[in-house]
């Protein structure tokens, strides 16, 4: 695989504009991205080439950050892809077909289906160029749910005992919109009250101490390559 293009959505930029390098910043985001977020698993997105020409879209029309030369939609969740010499990304879920696609033609968010584009943290940063080698490390870290409803849940599974999580960081974590938190309390209570009593508005008092999210997406990877010449999850 290989980048056939970049691009950066600059804070206050309603269009991804094309460039010939990124700088990826581990845990955070791309450097001067208005995604860039250390609490968000959706940092960066990649598309596929082939998804423009089957459905012939204008460029960008994904909103894309990366733009790849091969298909990556069947790439499992935990995928780790290594970009150029040493930069690593981590493949998190499928982006969303949203009705803004639909400006590009009629149907286009109902004929593109699973095949926007997957989104993905930062494990390991560096510099990349278009045109660099993209190699498939394989999944090595854990996977996260193309349904919301299962991130949202997997989130709260991994909170440390007696604490809580505001409304507004659990959307941010599980990387929906923060209109989601109106469907909170339903969801959560039919999931009964261990999770129900993890969660709550911003205002709201609790005895227990308010996680910040620390350690969710701490996985990391060794340094040293495995028997089969990949890096292995530690």
């Amino acid at each position: 695989m290989k980048l056939a293009s970049l691009s950066l959505r600059s804070p206050g930029s309603a269009a991804p504009q094309a460039v010939e390098r990124l700088m990826l910043v581990a845990d955070a985001g791309i450097d001067g991205d208005r995604h860039r977020d250390p609490a968000s698993p959706r940092q960066l997105l990649l598309a596929s080439s082939a998804t423009y020409a089957d459905l012939g879209l204008a460029q960008h029309a994904l909103r894309e950050n990366l733009l790849l030369d091969t298909p990556i939609d069947a790439l499992p969740s935990g995928t780790v892809l290594q970009i150029g010499d040493g930069a690593q990304v981590r493949l998190m879920f499928a982006c969303e077909a949203c009705g803004r696609l639909d400006l590009h033609g009629a149907h286009v968010a109902a004929r593109i289906g699973a095949r926007r584009g997957v989104l993905a943290r930062i494990v390991q940063g560096g510099v990349i160029r278009t045109g660099d080698t993209v190699r498939d490390l394989g999944p090595l870290l854990p996977a996260w749910s193309d349904d919301w409803h299962d991130r949202v849940a997997q989130v709260i599974d991994a909170m440390p005992p007696d604490t809580v999580i505001e409304y507004a960081l659990l959307a941010r974590l599980a990387g929906i919109q923060s209109t989601y938190c109106r469907a909170f309390p339903r969801f959560l209570a039919s999931l009964g009250p261990a999770y129900a009593s993890r969660a709550l508005a911003a205002r709201a008092a609790s005895p227990l101490a308010r996680w910040d999210g620390s350690g969710l997406f701490d996985a990391r990877l060794d340094q040293g390559p495995g028997p089969d010449g990949k890096l292995n999850c530690c």
